[in-house]
């Protein structure tokens, strides 16, 4: 099992903050004052990424046929891990080339086959439909373990931003269906509260930049189809509100000034006192995303890091 633990590495004051970031994590914001990073902008900060050659695969969806991408970097090989990935992109824009570069290289170094599920986006299909896509994406994932070379018992699910909040939803209807146990969820500065920048106030210095409070509000409003914020949201949509207890070992990461470093440490905190196994790191100085726009600066090089070889214990324990 992996050992209970929060890393927390925190600064409220925006100064503090500014003070701690690593240059080369800086560079990137400072060459651009005047670019507002919407999720527009974020997609083509993931088109620009390198790109690699997964498998395509159509397989039955909730409504239809639905597109997966599978990266296995050892073909044939067998009795390895297995992860459904789910890609963000604030629930309104994205798609699973998104992350091809980092799947294929994770497939590499995990030793594991990743599954990256292409589902509905909120504007055209509102929850539950991205959702269901990605229960159905983890279920064929389970139903193919032999033919993928996979053990049915290792499997996790991953995402960041909104596919970290879809990938912490997944994790919760496994629980609750009962039908597919999960090893494991790493959630990379996942988008877990419909209450953040809109019924609850955000300190001032976070969440300035890359996603800021109207963007939240406008990406969880085409996802629950309602303005978010309000006293109740619809069962097992919004992961902030729902029962944590019994969810897998996680390993949940974030950056100091992103918009969701306070709902990301609550979660994390209530995940610890659910006795649920939780490793959590949050970066000095990080924004939303800051991975993706500087991945060479130190704090990116770490941060990828400690989910990547959390995840690689995690699936070679097969807890």
């Amino acid at each position: 099992m992996l050992r209970l633990a929060a890393v927390l590495l925190i600064a409220a004051p925006a100064v503090a903050q500014e003070a701690w970031t690593d240059r080369d994590l800086r560079a990137p914001i400072e060459r651009m004052p005047a670019l507002s990073f919407s999720v527009e902008a974020l997609a083509g900060i993931g088109a620009r990424m390198p790109t690699a050659s997964p498998r395509e695969e159509i397989i039955p969806g909730p409504d239809g046929d639905l597109r997966v991408l599978v990266f296995d970097a050892e073909p044939g090989a067998t009795g390895r891990g297995g992860v459904l990935h789910v890609h963000g992109g604030g629930f309104v824009i994205g798609e699973p080339e998104m992350n091809a570069a980092t799947n294929e290289a994770l497939s590499r170094t995990c030793g594991c086959v990743i599954v990256s599920v292409d589902y509905r986006l909120a504007r055209e299909a509102p929850f539950p439909a991205p959702l269901e896509d990605a229960y159905a994406g983890l279920t064929w994932l389970h139903g193919n373990a032999g033919a993928l070379g996979v053990d049915p018992a290792r499997l996790a699910v991953m995402g960041e931003s909104a596919g970290g909040g879809l990938a912490a939803m997944l994790a919760i209807a496994a629980r609750d269906r009962g039908e597919i146990p999960l090893a494991f969820q790493v959630l990379i500065y996942p988008m877990l509260d419909d209450r953040t920048g809109t019924t609850r106030e955000v300190p001032a210095g976070i969440g300035e930049t890359v996603w800021t409070r109207e963007s939240n509000r406008r990406g969880w409003e085409a996802f629950l189809g309602r303005p978010p914020g309000g006293d109740l949201a619809p069962a097992g949509a919004v992961p902030a509100r729902e029962d944590v207890a019994g969810l897998p070992p996680t390993w949940i990461g974030v950056g100091s000034i992103d918009l969701f470093v306070q709902e990301n440490v609550a979660y994390a905190m209530r995940l610890i006192e659910a006795g649920v196994p939780t490793e959590l790191l949050v970066v000095p100085g990080g924004y939303h995303g800051f991975d993706g726009v500087a991945p060479d600066s130190a704090a990116a090089r770490a941060f990828t890091a400690s989910w990547r070889a959390a995840l690689t214990r995690a699936l070679a324990a097969g807890e």
